[in-house]
């Protein structure tokens, strides 16, 4: 083999020399400067997506906190959410908008420029233009944004009147019901960035919160003016037996206030001819042709039409009807002399006998809502009570004149009129009674009907749900009791308002311990469903208590078992003090599988799993030899709702 000359190996190495040049010291400390700022950028970042999400932590916590401070009030809680909403974002200015199914209104601005505050107070409820933001995210119930609006064939409003050019439209939903839209600018040309999109999502959801908050708190002080004004309707008559004007005032008095009328007045119908009883609030004018005396009834005017057998005559704009038109006397006096627009009349009956009328008045054309109705005609039914009362006494008078000596016949008649107010406060007990444990539509069902038969024994095919505290016993022993108690009234608070919702019926609660029946006394299509969906919701507003208890120190979770068969149900217990129960091997079931479900656990019967398979996720859980039931029973845990 030949032997490669030196000079060969020498160029060799020169070029591996070239190939491979060693590195300068100067070459190492500019990578080593790299590294340190790479690292240092990494950091920045870290830090500064830190404080943003502590900024929205933080924005999102005071506008909860502004919710439970302002209840009833949606004003601050709108105006904080777009203030944090518009800096957090970086946006010059938003609106909030309510939608009540047609149309849409400005609710709250922040920041906005003049021009465009007075376009929206001179606007009123509206329906969005085609195309416009509102209008895309009615049609397509998503967000909508826009990177220039100045681009647009139509331009907003905001664009127009305030130099609006990126925009963002987040829709505020409950459940599946739009409730109205949150809309933020900026003046420059720059589109909103995912996480401010779903931060706007998160104050929009806390604005449904508020709307909702609102609109029960608003349903509970108009039941409770509406309890209230009965009460003292009732107190009236009862303090004024025989005296007719007191009563008709007061009704008239709580009429006007709760159903937002003008004016309103009371006639009486002898058999022949209509009388004035008693007017509120009627301008001079109409006062002074009342005086003159009453008009007979005209074809087409409300006397007539109650003569002709209607219990109610609602008429949005007493100018735009026939009565008016062709010139009838009484409707030109009310509408000419009194203002009078839209009108509501109720008949005053007792045993399809026409007793009289009783007439509220708007001076502006806007209807009277549902709840309106059925409250002057529940004060309606009590003029009839009073009008009877007084009938009843007056006979009673003059049978004392005249039959003195007949003392019996005079107590049968004092015992109607005490038994007509023992049967009313009875009502108003019974009420509360039934209230104790069943949900107020079921309730109020019970009344209405005027029967407690769905309370007597019977058998039914029922869905059962049972719930308790796991740890409960053990926190229970080791703690103040004004800790334990504590506790329990924020464990039923939260799965109370969510058994109402549902319409479950609460057979029991002892502890920790609930017990729901869905299906009676109420027919449901389907309890099972309607039950484990009550559980979801029940296990998601735990959570959050759980973890604060945990925080606490307090080692407790939550568990759910349901089950569905037949059971008897009925009240139990003594007078005074009565349950509703259901029982049953259902009932068994549904506590055993409580007790065997782990904490956060939903565990369901497979009769349970037949109903809701279609639309409940689960995962099986294993056997259970449950105590009670002769053969190992298949369950199921739930996992989320399809």
């Amino acid at each position: 083999m030949k032997r490669p000359s030196k000079s060969r190996g020498t160029a060799a190495k020169a070029r591996q020399a070239t190939a491979t040049p060693k590195r300068s010291s100067k070459t190492d400390a500019a990578v080593g400067r790299t590294t340190a700022d790479d690292d240092k950028s990494g950091i920045a970042r870290l830090e500064r997506e830190l404080r943003e999400s502590l900024q929205q932590k933080t924005a999102m916590a005071e506008v909860l906190s502004i919710i439970s401070s302002s209840p009833g009030q949606l004003e601050p809680v709108f105006e904080a959410i777009l203030e944090k909403a518009t800096r957090i974002c970086e946006a010059k200015f938003g609106l909030l908008f309510s939608y009540d199914g047609q149309l849409f209104r400005n609710a709250a601005m922040r920041n906005a420029p003049k021009a465009l505050l007075e376009f929206h107070r001179h606007r009123g409820p509206f329906q969005p233009p085609p195309g416009a933001s509102l209008d895309r995210l009615l049609r397509t119930r998503n967000v909508v944004s826009s990177a220039d609006d100045s681009a647009l064939q139509a331009p907003s409003a905001a664009a127009r009147l305030a130099g609006a050019r990126s925009h963002l439209a987040v829709p505020m939903f409950k459940d599946k019901t739009l409730m109205g839209a949150i809309v933020i600018y900026r003046l420059e040309v720059r589109p909103f960035t995912d996480k401010q999109i779903e931060l706007v999502k998160n104050f929009a959801a806390q604005a449904v919160i508020a709307i909702e908050n609102t609109r029960l708190l608003n349903e509970l002080r108009e039941s409770l003016q509406q309890q209230t004004a009965t009460a003292d309707v009732l107190r009236v008559i009862n303090s004024s037996p025989g005296d007719l004007d007191p009563v008709f005032t007061t009704i008239l008095d709580k009429a006007l206030d709760l159903c937002e009328a003008a004016f309103g007045f009371v006639t009486i119908y002898d058999g022949e001819r209509f009388e004035r009883g008693v007017q509120r609030g009627v301008p001079q004018g109409l006062a002074a042709y009342f005086r003159t005396g009453m008009d007979q009834p005209r074809p087409g005017d409300a006397h007539w039409r109650l003569l002709a057998g209607e219990e109610l005559i609602h008429n949005l704009d007493q100018k735009d009807e026939d009565a008016y038109r062709l010139g009838n006397p009484l409707r030109r006096a009310v509408v000419d002399l009194g203002g009078a627009r839209a009108a509501l009349v109720v008949a005053l009956r007792k045993d399809n006998v026409l007793l009289g009328a009783l007439t509220v008045y708007r001076k502006e054309v806007r209807s009277f809502s549902e709840k309106q109705v059925v409250i002057l005609q529940s004060f309606a039914a009590h003029a009839v009570i009073a009008i009877e009362n007084a009938r009843l006494l007056k006979d009673l008078r003059e049978t004392t004149d005249q039959l003195k000596a007949q003392s019996h016949e005079l107590a049968k008649l004092n015992q109607q009129l005490e038994q007509r107010v023992a049967d009313q406060i009875g009502e108003i007990e019974r009420m509360g009674r039934l209230r104790r444990f069943l949900p107020p539509q079921v309730a109020d069902l019970i009344v209405a009907s005027g029967t407690e038969q769905q309370l007597e024994s019977h058998r039914r095919e029922i869905t059962a749900l049972f719930c308790d505290l796991r740890g409960f016993t053990g926190f229970s022993e080791s703690s103040d009791p004004e800790d334990v108690m504590t506790l329990l009234r924020q464990y039923h608070a939260a799965i109370g308002e969510i058994i109402i919702k549902y319409s479950g019926t609460l057979e029991r609660y002892a502890g920790d311990g609930v017990m729901v029946v869905f299906n009676d006394p109420v027919p449901v299509d389907n309890p099972a469903l309607q039950a484990v969906r009550m559980a979801l919701d029940m296990r998601a507003a735990l959570g959050g208590l759980i973890d604060k208890w945990r925080r606490l120190g307090h080692e407790l979770g939550f568990g759910i078992g349901i089950a569905h068969g037949y059971a008897t149900l009925g009240t139990i217990g003594f007078e005074g003090r009565f349950d509703y129960a259901a029982i049953g091997t259902v009932s068994n079931v549904e506590s055993r599988l409580c007790d065997e479900a782990k904490p956060g656990q939903i565990l369901i019967s497979p009769r349970v799993l037949m109903a809701v398979e279609d639309a409940i996720s689960v995962e099986p859980a294993g056997d259970f030899a449950l105590k009670g039931i002769s053969r190992p029973l298949a369950a199921y845990n739930v996992i989320e709702a399809k």
